[in-house]
């Protein structure tokens, strides 16, 4: 057994992650949709022969807990029929997969004949069948009306195309770009693999393996050590979901008992409502995720991202509840439960680590444009990021931040780049603008929220728009205020105004209608009258807040 040396373990782990975000350049500057090479919604990873996570770069925090288990499901299903040049794509949400759109490509990695470890790359493809183009589909009760299926499956067997696999998958999804995409992940894969095997070969698999584990045994150990900073106790909290799609007024709970016990934790969500008829359910592995990405915001953020970050970690999902239904229940609207589940953990230890939890973020509301675009003659799918999800909350010693694109609960989708997203879609953009008085007043106040107002320049537009931040703002914390609420307007050509519902979706929309969003801002931390005069006159004198809220809200006057 080879001797640990702690400089030689540094390397390995600064290496792990500078391949993995080797492999999230590749596929940023190799892919063509928009939400890959814009908004980078995606996750590259490495893993070991047994489908332990060895790093991540997760552009996209919601898919942090979104590969490994995937890995495993293939290493159980294949067994030994596992060969180099092999290449394995998976989707299917009733198999650890999160989000029907977010489809993984995997790659075995050899060295020697031994299997040593996986590279794998996930994203959010603008297309995967379904009833629905774009994947989002409000009137889904069922898997099979949401997309195509694709358990385990390869597309290369030992290096060689499977062009029957290949043209089953693909000709049933309807944008040639995906087939581009999906080549992109397997490039980003293939250079994983050979930067792993690279680094093997160079210090040597016996190397490689103790030290692999002693990163597992050390990132444990920080882990632990950040869990014992929490007090011990059972902590409870909870929020709410609106509306499931079928149903108006409909209101579901998520209730989470955070367990605190010396070096351990668990995420109990048990109590949570039933799994509902509509498509907003969650699954297993995006409300872990969820779980995951919030907890790290509570702890240093220098913890490695592998398999010993989340060993301290015990999450209870129970099937059948809303956020892990049951075949084959509708769940694309599962990665978007992220913000409820992360609104439970903060308010379950708001009391017990106050310094490290914020105010509640804003909710998601948002749009799904699909069409054709008059000046391609192509069919294209575009989400609106740019305004989908405004401010976070603020917390004990800072404001909230800004508006940041995409934010689910935690940042990482960037917004769209102006004068692409105008190359890319049939739209204008005539305001994009953070908005005054948006943002929750507290001592330290939320982040901003945005206007967001776009000329649809496309006839017979069809536009999806899923969330549920037109019900409840931001909620303050500990005196704080709340935030505004979202909103989404449509003013057609005629004069006419159409406000969409939260889960909604619209057909033949004209050209020369103009849409309008508000992003509502984060809620606010702390009583409002302790804020600095100071940091208030700035505030109205950037337009931040308007004179009135700064009299009503902090008692300010100029």
């Amino acid at each position: 057994m080879a001797q640990i040396d702690k400089i030689l373990v540094s390397i390995f782990r600064n290496s792990f992650k500078s391949i993995t975000d080797e492999m999230s350049i590749s596929l940023t500057k190799t892919t063509r949709s928009p939400i890959l090479c814009e908004a980078k919604d995606f996750v590259t990873g490495l893993y070991d022969g047994s489908g332990q996570m060895l790093e991540q770069t997760e552009n996209l925090p919601i898919l942090s807990f979104s590969l490994g288990p995937v890995c495993k499901v293939i290493l159980d299903f294949y067994g030994d029929d596992i060969a180099p040049g092999d290449v394995i794509i998976h989707n299917d949400v009733f198999s650890m997969g999160n989000q029907n759109n977010d489809v993984a490509i995997f790659k075995p990695i050899f060295f020697g004949g031994q299997l040593i470890g996986w590279s794998a790359a996930k994203g959010h493809q603008a297309d995967i069948g379904g009833a629905v183009q774009g994947g989002y589909n409000p009137n889904a009760t069922e898997v099979w009306e949401e997309a195509l299926r694709i358990p385990a499956v390869k597309l290369y067997e030992k290096g060689k195309l499977r062009r029957d696999v290949w043209n089953l998958i693909f000709a049933n999804i309807r944008l040639q770009m995906v087939q581009e995409d999906i080549m992109a992940q397997i490039g980003a894969c293939t250079l994983g693999e050979r930067r792993l095997q690279a680094l093997v070969e160079k210090y040597g698999i016996e190397v490689f393996e103790t030290h692999k584990q002693e990163l597992f045994n050390s990132t444990e150990q920080m882990m632990r050590s950040e869990i014992r900073s929490i007090p011990n106790g059972v902590y409870s909290g909870e929020s709410k979901v609106f509306y499931d799609g079928k149903h108006p007024g409909s209101v579901f709970n998520i209730h989470t008992t955070v367990t605190v016990e010396d070096e351990a934790v668990t995420f109990d969500f048990s109590k949570s409502s039933p799994q509902t008829n509509g498509f907003v359910n969650g699954t297993y592995t995006s409300t872990c995720s969820a779980i995951t990405l919030t907890f790290l915001q509570m702890v240093n953020p220098d913890i490695p991202h592998n398999e010993g970050m989340i060993k301290p970690l015990k999450y209870i999902v129970p099937e059948g509840t809303i956020l892990n239904a049951a075949y084959p229940k509708a769940t694309t609207f599962g990665n978007h439960l992220c913000p409820q589940v992360a609104d439970s953990i903060f308010k379950a230890l708001s009391t017990a680590i106050p310094e490290r939890v914020t105010a509640g973020w804003n909710h998601l509301l948002c749009s799904l444009f699909t069409g054709l675009h008059p000046r391609t003659g192509r069919k294209y799918v575009d989400i609106c990021f740019m305004g989908l999800k405004g401010g976070s909350g603020a917390l004990l010693g800072s404001n909230g931040y800004d508006h940041i694109g995409m934010i689910d609960a935690s940042g990482g989708v960037l917004d769209q780049d102006y004068e692409m997203y105008e190359r890319q879609t049939p739209h204008t953009i005539l305001r994009h603008e953070y908005m005054q008085d948006s943002a929750g007043a507290g001592k330290w106040r939320g982040g901003l929220g945005v206007e967001t107002v776009i000329e649809i320049v496309a006839d017979d537009t069809k536009m999806v728009v899923f969330g549920d931040g037109d019900v409840e703002p931001a909620y303050g914390l500990h005196g704080g205020k709340t935030g505004i609420l979202n909103s989404i307007t449509l003013t057609y050509p005629d004069g006419k105004v159409v406000t969409p519902m939260s889960k909604d979706l619209i057909n033949g929309i004209p050209s020369g209608t103009v849409y309008r969003q508000v992003a509502g801002g984060g809620g606010g931390y702390g009583n409002p009258a302790e804020r600095e005069k100071e940091k208030v006159a700035d505030d109205v004198r950037n337009e931040v807040c308007s004179a009135e809220a700064a009299k009503r809200d902090y008692g300010f006057m100029e």
